[in-house]
């Protein structure tokens, strides 16, 4: 691994005091990859950990210099059959918890089919990384499970409103800021939450995402003017 040169840990020192020094804070950040940057080979060989792997837990220490209290990562899936895909999200799953789960936080891992693994919890910061599971699958699932309570006379239907989506969506925060490494197109992944969120698109591949790239896109948001849809 090369060093870094004293210019850029100077640079990197100098970013951190200023974002923290700064009244506007990010509490939640959502990074958004796609299933190449964590496996650039396609290979999911037992015990490996890729270079991608290995970046994403930086990024998270990064993100805990920085006090941001709630991180989300969405890993996209290439399309395909379930079944053909199964071993793709079972590495993932079990290769992230092996990676995150020494971290000081609560981690849970969701994938699509729809399952959750929970591992740290009880740590001082929240660690949601969901698999393939997109913003339209939570959505229809929330949906569902208000019609199931409609039709067991739970509630009216002209009783449904926003909060009680939001109260049957499975993440419920909302992202300050939204990180795309590599590439502009986004998915759909908190669909609703995201709404009001700031999105930062860098041109860096994934692997080659350093720190002063994070504290760039969080001193970007701090000079934004958020408007929150007016």
């Amino acid at each position: 691994m090369s060093l870094l040169s004293p210019i850029t840990v100077i640079y990197e020192e100098i970013l951190k005091r200023v974002i923290l020094k700064s009244p506007i804070t990010v509490n939640h950040i959502l990074l958004v990859l796609n299933e190449s940057d964590l496996l650039p080979d396609g290979s999911i060989a037992s015990n490996t950990t890729t270079k991608g792997l290995t970046r994403l837990k930086q990024f998270i220490m990064w993100c805990d210099e920085l006090n941001i209290d709630i991180i989300s990562v969405y890993i996209s899936v290439i399309q395909g059959e379930m079944g053909n895909k199964l071993p793709v999200y079972d590495y993932l799953r079990s290769a992230i918890i092996s990676v995150l789960s020494r971290e000081n936080a609560s981690v849970a891992v969701y994938t699509d089919p729809s399952a959750s693994t929970i591992c740290g919890e009880g740590g001082v910061r929240r660690i949601n990384v969901s698999i393939g599971m997109g913003g339209r699958s939570e959505l229809a699932k929330a949906i569902r499970a208000i019609a199931k309570r409609v039709e067991r006379g739970e509630v009216e239907p002209e009783d449904i409103d926003e909060k009680m989506i939001e109260s049957h969506l499975i993440f419920k925060s909302e992202p300050d800021l939204v990180i795309k490494s590599g590439a502009t197109r986004l998915t759909d992944f908190l669909i609703w939450q995201s709404v009001y969120s700031e999105f930062y698109f860098t041109d860096v591949n994934w692997q080659n995402f350093r720190k002063i790239d994070l504290f760039r896109a969080v001193r970007d948001f701090q000079w934004r003017e958020r408007r929150f849809g007016r």
